[in-house]
């Protein structure tokens, strides 16, 4: 539907207004999909670094 343009001042149809609907829910739907995936990797990733630093200052502790 990327063809469409509200450059006439003619309102779309009801068939391209759901059209156009769907669409955008399609995209909004795959863009937070990315997003979440973004978060939860950088979380992993964050509690790899944190798991890695205590067990270093733990490892210390008990060689003290």
């Amino acid at each position: 539907m990327n063809s469409y343009r509200f450059i006439s001042g003619q309102e779309p149809s009801d068939e391209m207004l759901s059209q156009l609907m769907n669409e955008a829910a399609a995209e909004a739907v795959a863009r937070r999909q990315k997003a979440d995936d973004a978060y939860f990797s950088q979380m992993k990733k964050n509690v790899a670094i944190k798991r890695e630093k205590w067990a270093e200052r733990i490892s210390r502790a008990v060689n003290a």
